[in-house]
């Protein structure tokens, strides 16, 4: 596709996508977010997962500082910018794993919470680092944070901008996983490869129940369960699945 700021490589229906200015932490500046945006809206047949991760030593820093652009309208930014680079990774059509390798801050660790599972370095550490240059959290950490870990623990996370660590946010419940560094990369392969030859519909499935559960009352909640039950009973995986159970032998999903 002709990016710049990130790297986009597609194997066995995996497709990564790897924020690469290791120079900067891989900051986000206004390319960077247009790309992402695109690369994610724009996924190729045959992709089943994708994995988000960083190059060199962090995930990303968050927001480029020296993009005056930016900086000139932070409310425009949010609008045009982060917004459409936000919910490219929450409405993506395929699973979104986010393979923090190294700090995740600002920005940076909202993109990696907007992730559908997070798997961390046991070395990485995400911050809410905006009040030391007298900002609020963005980029939807303001929404997905409370949600994970309570508001007490999302409060302090952001009056006091401390790290926490990726065993940490595993035992708060804000990560899915935390796996020490020489495991890290064998983890997230085996994980992304498990998506990806895995029910796809009934994935995406979840993901919508799961982000309308919040908002709904239980009988709004059941009605959504019923309608998109139906359309997983009506895939080909609803029934190669049933068919691999009675012949006892693995299921081969086709994600259709």
């Amino acid at each position: 596709m002709g990016f710049e700021t990130i790297d986009f490589e597609i194997a066995d229906g995996v497709a990564t996508l790897t924020l690469n200015r290791p120079a900067v932490m891989n900051a986000l500046n206004r390319q960077m977010r247009a790309e992402i945006t695109k690369a994610l809206s724009t996924l190729p047949s045959g992709v089943r997962c994708v994995v988000l991760t960083g190059a060199g030593r962090g995930f990303c820093s968050g927001q480029d500082l020296t993009d005056g652009s930016a900086a000139a309208n932070l409310e425009a930014t949010l609008r045009d910018e982060y917004e459409p680079m936000l919910r490219a990774v929450t409405q993506c059509e395929v699973p979104v794993i986010a393979a923090v390798n190294g700090v995740a801050a600002g920005a940076g660790a909202n993109l990696a919470l907007a992730a559908d599972v997070v798997i961390a370095t046991q070395s990485a550490s995400f911050i809410q680092a905006f009040t030391r240059i007298g900002l609020i959290p963005d980029a939807g950490g303001t929404w997905i944070i409370p949600r994970s870990i309570g508001l007490a623990r999302a409060m302090g996370m952001m009056l006091f901008a401390e790290p926490v660590t990726a065993d940490q946010a595993q035992e708060w419940g804000m990560i899915w996983q935390s796996v020490p560094d020489t495991e890290f990369q064998n983890a997230v392969k085996a994980r992304a490869a498990a998506l990806a030859k895995g029910p796809t519909q009934a994935y995406r499935a979840i993901r919508e129940a799961l982000a309308a559960s919040s908002a709904n009352d239980l009988d709004a909640q059941l009605q959504l369960e019923a309608r998109l039950q139906g359309q997983a009973g009506r895939s080909a995986d609803f029934i190669e699945g049933v068919t691999a159970f009675l012949q006892k032998r693995p299921a081969a999903f086709t994600g259709r």
